[in-house]
């Protein structure tokens, strides 16, 4: 498992900084908007499949999702 604190915070950021809803991120990838409200708050993390949607919807690698790496688009 990786940190959901890094992850949340980093899932949070980059939406943020692109002015991109919510809603419109859970559109993208075909999930909820309350799954994206867990995401980005700990409660629930993303299964490996919405993991790789969210990296790719924002395109940025994985390990900087899970805070593997400092580096967004490190590949």
């Amino acid at each position: 498992m990786f940190p959901t604190k890094t992850f949340s915070e980093r899932l949070v950021t980059i939406r943020k900084s692109r002015n991109i809803s919510a809603k419109d991120v859970a559109e993208a990838l075909g999930v909820s908007r309350a799954a994206i409200s867990q995401f980005e708050s700990g409660k629930n993390a993303p299964s490996t499949t919405v993991l790789i949607a969210l990296a790719d919807y924002f395109n940025v690698s994985l390990d900087y999702l899970v805070g593997r790496s400092d580096d967004p688009l490190r590949r």
